[in-house]
């Protein structure tokens, strides 16, 4: 079978790391931090905040998209976070 079709194996949310790039005062920040919060609570997966004004690398990469999510360090969504979307990153 074609590699393009091929799922890659299943991860333990447990082994999952959940990254928010935000910044102080952000409300959206504040609302995308409330869902991964939740979200990784239920399924196990631990999660970490990054402050955009402290990393220039971040502030020129994800400036015009904060809040930004990553899962396992790719880019998962931007602005804001979809509660079913993150689950099911999180569990397949």
């Amino acid at each position: 079978m074609s590699p393009i079709f091929r799922r890659g194996e299943k991860k333990n949310p447990q082994e999952r790391v959940v990254t928010l790039i935000r910044k102080p005062g952000c409300h959206l920040c504040d609302d995308a931090q409330a869902v991964i919060e939740k979200v990784c609570a239920e399924v196990g997966a631990a999660w970490e905040a990054k402050d955009i004004t402290e990393d220039e690398e971040l502030y020129r990469k994800y400036w015009e998209q904060i809040p930004v999510t990553l899962v396992d360090g790719a880019q998962h969504d931007f602005w804001r976070v979809q509660e079913e979307r993150l689950r099911r990153a999180l569990t397949r």
